[in-house]
């Protein structure tokens, strides 16, 4: 009898982690671009700048975005960072723009740009990576994008 009760409990669990992992159907990620980046008037403090993406939804389930935190560097400096939690939901096969604030990372700018004084360079590479987390049962989702300015 011990036996049978010791058979059935792992096999039970077996049987709902199973269920459970049907339930998340598996996503593309979202396709995230740059659509605006504008400085904002200070207000003596660091300054701040307005970034808006375009977020768009490669899947028939609509996307119910929890918040999204995100960074721009450039020659592996993180310059620009921001959240926010003020996404509207993204339907399925469609794309929504997500207006942001972001600060500006002062000492990095400065070490970048003595970095740049000291050295000719005709390009930089920037990176733009952002988390976006879900409501619900879907994983956290992770984006990068990277690429090169052409200076000259």
């Amino acid at each position: 009898m011990y036996c049978r009760r010791f058979l059935f409990l792992p096999l039970l669990l077996i049987v709902l982690l199973a269920g459970c992992t049907s339930l998340t159907a598996e996503r593309d990620p979202p396709i995230v671009s740059l659509e605006n980046f504008r400085a904002l008037p200070s207000e003596g403090g660091a300054p701040r700048f307005e970034i808006v993406l375009r977020i768009a939804n490669p899947n028939k389930e609509a996307l119910d975005i929890a918040g999204i935190a995100y960074t721009v560097s450039v020659r592996e400096r993180k310059l620009i960072s921001g959240v926010s939690n003020e996404v509207p939901r993204i339907e399925g096969y469609s794309e929504e723009t997500v207006t942001m604030q972001a600060g500006l990372e002062l000492f990095q700018l400065l070490r970048l740009l003595a970095d740049l004084g000291m050295e000719a360079t005709d390009s930089l590479d920037y990176s733009f990576s952002a988390k976006i987390d879900f409501r619900g049962f879907i994983p956290t989702q992770r984006v990068a994008e990277s690429g090169t300015l052409k200076l000259r």
